[in-house]
């Protein structure tokens, strides 16, 4: 299998390639419409022809790259079924096997960030890696103070959801905003501050406390999110540049 990690400085988020040598079909996971032709770039460069976008939820800080994507290479949108988007061609179950070549990927209901949060996971033959989305960060996780975001379901996820997979298991987030990269199941259980170790009334007191601003997108990602990554109306100028769409770009 082909993996690659990409990384977004703006929203400090990450975008997964995973490519199948066999088929020469590719997956991107959350991709972000400002590195769309980042992204289509290096798909070329590997020789591989962009099956899917796979989205994990909704995103509150970003708008995805899948729909730009869809029209410049053709490949079709992904996320969770319990999302109900329209504008998506396959929704996403856990217990339901998505294969792309011979890559299969399994996904997890994993809600608390957001009410139909999905992570995926897939073994490689050597690591289990574990796609986390908001759910779980490198010695965080994600808000539950916005959408539909709620702190005592965000804890069964992770340890019932996470917590008991191999410790081995490799963590790879959706963002991270100290230029770390990778972690494992056995390190989160140890060291994140949030939930290791924690009870549930300890997690949610902590989650409840955190007093954050609210992410500076929001107001137009969650609607573009809900249209695949359309720029609603509402994006401020200074936000517009990526809406265009040109296949000669």
């Amino acid at each position: 299998m082909i993996f690659k990690q990409l990384f977004e400085p703006n929203s400090s988020s990450y975008t997964y390639l995973l490519g199948c040598r066999d088929s020469g079909q590719a997956v991107l996971i959350d991709p972000v419409l400002e590195t769309v032709e980042r992204d289509q770039r290096v798909i070329q460069e590997l020789g591989l022809k962009l099956a899917y976008c796979i989205e994990t939820h909704i995103h509150a800080d970003h708008l995805t790259g899948a729909r730009k994507l869809k029209y410049l290479l053709g490949s079709k949108i992904a996320g969770p079924a319990l999302d109900g988007i329209a504008c998506r061609d396959v929704g996403l179950r856990e217990g339901e096997l998505f294969r792309v070549g011979s890559i299969e990927i399994h996904p997890l209901f994993t809600p608390g960030h957001t009410d139909t949060h999905h992570a995926y996971w897939l073994d490689n033959g050597t690591h289990t890696l574990l796609f986390t989305g908001d759910a779980l960060l490198i010695d965080s996780c994600g808000r539950t103070d916005f959408q539909s975001g709620n702190a005592a379901t965000l804890y069964e996820s992770i340890q019932k959801k996470f917590f008991t997979l191999p410790d081995e298991t490799l963590v790879y987030p959706a963002h991270d905003y100290s230029q770390r990269q990778i972690s494992t199941i056995g390190q989160e259980k140890i060291r994140n501050p949030r939930i290791g170790g924690k009870t549930a009334q300890e997690f949610v007191s902590i989650m409840h406390n955190l007093n954050l601003p609210y992410p500076k997108k929001m107001e137009f990602a969650v609607p573009g999110n809900m249209s695949c990554g359309e720029c609603p109306p509402n994006v401020p100028e200074e936000f517009k540049g990526p809406c265009e769409v040109s296949k000669q770009g």
